[in-house]
């Protein structure tokens, strides 16, 4: 189960073995989906979940590619991939965004974030973005909790209260290269994680040609 993976993540989890936040061409990203599938391959990922921007069009045409992998050779070589998306919410009156993880993205009440574009009206409170992802089956996650106006601490606790089942613990806010999870950020939002009793995940936040990076 996808929980499992990420209750034992830990700071040198991501890039290498895990990677749960990427973007590819079909939202603001470089990459083509099977181009990033043949990375995660090369890398030798364990695991991973392309999150667009208001859609699953990536997922789909990556899981497509693995699956003609995987006719074709050891499918044991392969990645498991999951479901991924991130939207636009609105919490404690600040913009923010949310991760879904592992979800049925068929099912109707998550249609409306997978249009290609933001939502509008009550789909962009943060409690309906939290609660469709649910009913669809899948794990919330408040991605990089330190870059928005309000601190981690407010949002994080907001966000527990709605029921959210996550944060994004393992984050490179600066871009270094190689990259690695900003020390002082990973270990506040860890530590809110474990008050709140929420799981900490990872992510490059891929949008240009690597998989190993932000940019």
């Amino acid at each position: 189960m996808l929980k499992d993976v990420f209750q034992a993540l830990h700071p040198k989890s991501c890039p290498r073995d895990y990677n749960f936040h990427m973007h590819t061409t079909y939202s603001d990203g470089r990459l083509h989906p099977q181009a990033l599938i043949e990375q995660a391959i090369d890398i030798g990922l364990k695991g991973l979940a392309i999150t667009d921007h208001h859609s699953v069009g990536g997922y789909q045409t990556a899981r497509r590619c693995l699956q003609n992998r995987g006719t074709s050779g050891d499918r044991s070589s392969l990645p498991t991939l999951w479901s991924g998306v991130e939207v636009n919410a609105n919490l404690l009156d600040t913009e923010v965004h949310i991760l879904g993880y592992d979800f049925d993205p068929d099912v109707e009440c998550i249609q409306p974030y997978l249009q290609g574009r933001a939502v509008t009206g009550s789909h962009y409170q943060a409690a309906s973005a939290i609660d469709a992802i649910h009913q669809a089956g899948g794990i919330a996650v408040l991605a990089h909790p330190a870059r928005y106006r309000r601190s981690p601490v407010e949002l994080i606790r907001a966000a527990a209260d709605l029921g959210i089942d996550g944060a994004e613990a393992y984050y490179a806010y600066n871009n270094p290269d190689p990259w690695t999870p900003s020390p002082r950020q990973t270990e506040q939002v860890r530590e809110l994680n474990a008050c709140y009793g929420l799981l900490s995940t990872c992510g490059t936040d891929t949008h240009g040609l690597s998989i190993l990076q932000r940019l």
